[in-house]
């Protein structure tokens, strides 16, 4: 019986390419200064010159918004989709995606959801006049997801809340920018699912993916705000009242099958207790005690042949699984970043 490989010995001769790019990518939207009750109260009175901050203000905009949108699909002959409680959003709109031949808004969804949104309270006042504090609260509101097709992200969504102060989502993919950039640049490639399976530049390919950041994600969003309908103005954003976006992901692929699943047997013997928390300190530099809230565990998941291990701190997680049974894809999911300080992971060459 030959000796049993490890990782290192897995990664030495059967790596056909690795690769650092971020995957989906999901980003909060929020308007940085309309998230406390006094900058309600500013905005509507000292901006919008309203004598009395009234939530009846509010909703006459939000009912100009859900009205801007319904225009704007009826003049653009752009299907509106109401989401079903329990659906995948993404397999609702994937017909329409599929179908889209050029940049543009392809289908906008429609869903009832939870949103931390402003509600009021009035006052009594003894001069008679009314008055109102704001408070954010967790209230079902609708929100429209506009799903496009753009030129250098491809298939992508930009999501409104309908009510006041308008949080929403982005969602693009890193690995569909690359391969478009990698298109131009006359890099020839192979697709994994979303991904790459092979490529005949590996350097140039990851030169390229390094390029994906902020500037990108950033332009994407201001350009596509430029299409839609949306609830603010030139005059707000102009006051400063404007949306801003807040937020690793790795793939290697094996030369074989085998060389993947052997590998991922080997981690998972190699890491079966990096659910301790002393272990899981080292992955996210952070001190863990008895009163630290949230949830700090390793699962190891098997459904069929398929293994993925997940390391979850808080409210993120790293996420190790095998894609189409031969790419390693190490994921890092950050929903509130403020809590994590991430550094970069090296590369790992075959030799």
């Amino acid at each position: 019986m030959g000796d049993v490989a490890n990782v290192n010995d897995l990664l030495d001769d059967h790596v056909v390419l690795d690769l650092e790019c971020l995957d989906r990518i999901y980003l909060n939207v929020y308007v940085p200064k309309l998230q406390m009750p006094g900058q309600v109260i500013y905005f509507l009175h000292d901006h919008r010159k309203m004598p009395i901050a009234s939530p009846a203000i509010l909703e006459k905009m939000g009912n100009r918004f859900r009205e801007a949108v319904r225009s704007f699909a009826t003049t653009n002959n752009i299907p509106i989709v109401r989401f079903m409680k329990g659906e995948r959003h993404i397999e609702v709109m994937e017909p329409y995606l599929k179908a889209a031949t050029e940049p543009g808004i392809v289908a906008i969804g429609v869903a009832q959801e939870f949103q931390s949104v402003f509600s009021a309270t009035k006052n009594r006042q003894a001069t008679g006049v009314p008055s109102f504090t704001f408070a954010k609260a967790d209230r079902r509101v609708t929100a429209y997801y506009f799903y496009l097709m753009d030129a250098d992200f491809g298939a992508g969504f930009i999501k409104i809340c309908s009510y006041f102060p308008y949080p929403g989502k982005v969602w693009v993919n890193g690995h569909e920018w690359a391969k478009r950039q990698a298109l131009k640049a006359g890099i020839g490639f192979t697709e994994l699912a979303n991904g790459f399976a092979s490529c005949e530049d590996p350097a140039g390919l990851q030169a390229i993916c390094n390029r994906l950041g902020p500037n990108q994600i950033e332009e994407f969003f201001q350009r596509w705000m430029q299409v839609i309908p949306i609830p603010l103005d030139d005059r707000d954003r102009l006051a400063g009242f404007w949306w801003e976006l807040s937020m690793r992901p790795r793939t290697i692929v094996f030369d074989a099958p085998r060389r993947a699943r052997s590998f991922f047997e080997s981690t998972v013997a190699d890491n079966i207790d990096i659910g301790r928390p002393d272990e899981v300190k080292l992955i996210f530099a952070r001190q863990i005690r008895k009163n630290t809230s949230g949830e700090f565990a390793t699962r190891i998941v098997t459904r069929g042949t398929d293994v993925a291990i997940s390391a979850f701190y808080k409210h993120s997680r790293i996420k190790e699984y095998l894609k189409e049974g031969r790419a390693l894809r190490i994921e890092t999911v950050l929903n509130c970043p403020p809590i994590l300080v991430c550094n970069v992971a090296s590369t790992i060459s075959p030799s």
